[in-house]
């Protein structure tokens, strides 16, 4: 089941789903987990018996021996067993949780990239739908909570139902059945009581949760777009609007507190009349001479043993309550659906002609992404294997959605996209996009290095190929001036770059990648005149062996191309050369007109 945002808190069905969902990851290690838990009741059987011995230490201080010697006997013995048993009982405790972090960390390390996995594999419809800063605190919150879960059910909430169970059937075997019944009650009270007001005191720490997200990502959103802030001098506009969350938030901290002064409370009083009862019916037995002094302390030890842990139930059963939400937040974003999934009988790209790049056909296609508004309506064209075709038009008459389309971040709802005569639904995504280079309009580079940008293309490739990419893209030279040359840093999305020096690292990337067909998305845009000059007798030999496909808005960079197509509200209304469209005088003749009055102006 799936939880939005919003609603977080998972049903007691769902708690159970998500720790069937965490089993398999555990389970890798089964020895290791049977090892551990064997040390588990081997540490609580211990702990059990250092008090047992403690009251037969007592008791056999109060044995009157005709020798000294002999009464000493007993004593040196006990306590050396005594010291034993608590060396063990610790020993015991540590082997169990040495034993248990592989399999805790192997868990943690292998849901996080699952989920991370997953996340690049969802459609781009799915994340541009999302808020980064939202999705990556579900994932830190769920892969800590992993953590959590298991740390506060092995180490505290099944060590604490083992030693219940012994101490319980120790009373009973040993005492008559008040000791038991007494204890039972009281733990039953007990965590009755701190199930109550737990489940009472959850909405405030959704709350919480809730208003952390929030300003999460309201803080990550305004520092992403930190010069937009600044254009519009709108600090104290977003200040306010992550302290708005902020409020909320120390509202339910404060109401979060005062409930657990509340539970706090209650649950010392229930122990405190837990412990007078039992302490009253061990004192009446000593009296009576049913009972020794050892038992009486004995019987005070295994009470006050037992409490110290359910002290923090109500922090253990909260947490665990809580990690099992951010559990389930985290697996509903791996259990999301695939909106774009390969085929079951997919098969790679095959590249008929790697010379040339692919033949690449669009066939009575038709898209939208919202079914109010249709974007591209039965459009077809193709472009032949080794030549340029561009695509023109007014903003927002479909040309991008073509790149993304061939790309396969979506899925047409009629017609089919061919490459060399094979239907991109049914080969793999990642052969599909490997054999494709894009240069976008909207460059965003990673918070690293020039190399590692440009690297990125192609992690494998030597520091000569990436200087080489470089120097086609037209960037090397600029690069070499910058005192830390190729390992100079971009900053967050490339900020420290203009928009010229951003594209162009975009192109040699691309470049270094050398795929079989280039896309060029507004590629040019941020160019200046002269690089945009240069860069367009770079493109003209790299065409040579690539099918290339120029998405472009200033005529001037596609007057060579092969073909171009003329669209407007998402259909072709014009398609040929240039000086084909100059000479039908009609959409192209009219924009090329205008393009050049702007320049001589």
């Amino acid at each position: 089941m799936r939880h939005s945002a919003g609603n977080p808190k998972p049903s007691s069905g769902d708690d159970w789903k998500v720790i069937r969902d965490l089993l398999p990851y555990l389970l890798e290690y089964k020895f290791r987990v049977a090892i551990a838990l064997t040390c588990l009741v081997a540490a609580k059987v211990t702990n059990l018996g250092i008090p047992i011995l403690m009251k037969q230490l007592i008791d056999a201080l109060n044995i009157k021996a005709e020798s000294p010697q002999a009464l000493l006997v007993v004593p040196v013995v006990l306590i050396l067993a005594y010291g034993l048993l608590r060396i063990s009982a610790s020993l015991f405790t540590e082997l169990r949780e040495s034993l248990f972090a592989r399999v805790t960390q192997n868990a943690v390390r292998k849901v996080a990239l699952q989920v991370f996995e997953h996340l690049h594999s969802l459609a781009l419809s799915f994340h541009l739908a999302r808020q980064t800063g939202g999705v990556s605190r579900d994932i830190e919150r769920g892969t800590r909570g992993i953590q959590s879960l298991i740390s506060y059910s092995l180490y505290s909430i099944l060590p604490t139902l083992i030693e219940f169970f012994l101490v319980l059937s120790y009373f009973a075997y040993a005492y008559d059945i008040w000791f038991s019944a007494i204890t039972l009650v009281a733990l039953v009270l007990y965590i009755g009581f701190t199930v109550v007001v737990t489940e009472w005191r959850t909405h405030f720490r959704r709350t919480m949760n809730d208003m952390d997200s929030k300003a999460n990502q309201k803080a990550i959103d305004s520092l992403l777009n930190f010069e937009t802030v600044k254009y519009f001098g709108n600090e104290t506009f977003e200040a306010s609007r992550y302290d708005q969350n902020l409020v909320r938030y120390q509202a339910a901290a404060v109401k979060s507190q005062k409930s657990l002064a509340l539970l706090n409370f209650g649950q010392q009083t229930i122990i405190a009349i837990g412990l007078v009862m039992i302490l009253w019916r061990a004192t009446l037995g000593v009296i009576d001479g049913s009972m020794t002094l050892g038992d009486l302390v004995l019987v005070n030890t295994l009470m006050i043993q037992l409490y110290i842990p359910l002290n923090f139930l109500g922090v253990i059963y909260r947490e665990i309550k809580q990690a099992l939400t951010d559990m389930d937040r985290m697996f509903s974003l791996l259990n999301t659906e695939k909106e774009i999934a390969d085929a079951p009988n997919a098969q790679p790209l095959h590249i008929t002609n790697q010379g040339c790049g692919p033949d690449v056909h669009f066939e009575n296609i038709s898209f939208h992404y919202d079914a109010k508004r249709e974007i591209l309506k039965d459009v077809s064209f193709n472009i032949s294997a080794g030549t340029i075709t561009a695509v023109v038009g007014q903003s927002g008459a479909g040309k991008s959605t073509l790149a993304r389309l061939l790309f396969r971040f979506y899925d047409v709802q009629s017609g089919k996209i061919l490459i060399d005569r094979q239907n991109i639904v049914d080969v793999t995504q990642s052969s599909l996009r490997k054999a494709i280079g894009i240069v976008p309009q909207d460059t965003v580079l990673f918070n690293d290095t020039i190399s590692y940008n440009i690297a990125y293309g192609n992690p494998n490739a030597s520091i000569e190929e990436v200087h080489g990419a470089a120097r086609a893209a037209q960037i090397d030279r600029f690069i070499k001036h910058l005192p830390d040359g190729y390992d100079t840093q971009v900053g967050e999305r490339g900020l420290k770059l203009s928009g010229g020096e951003k594209q162009r690292v975009a192109i040699a990337r691309t470049l270094l990648k050398k795929p079989a067909m280039l896309i060029f998305d507004e590629a040019t845009s941020a160019l200046d005149s002269k690089t945009e000059r240069a860069f367009q007798e770079e493109l003209l030999g790299l065409a040579k062996n690539r099918t290339t496909l120029i998405i472009a808005h200033r005529l001037s960079t596609i007057v060579h191309a092969d073909q171009i197509l003329v669209m407007d509200h998402g259909q072709i209304i014009e398609r040929g050369t240039h000086a084909e469209l100059l000479a039908a005088n009609g959409r192209y003749a009219e924009m090329w007109q205008m393009q050049e009055r702007t320049a001589l102006d």
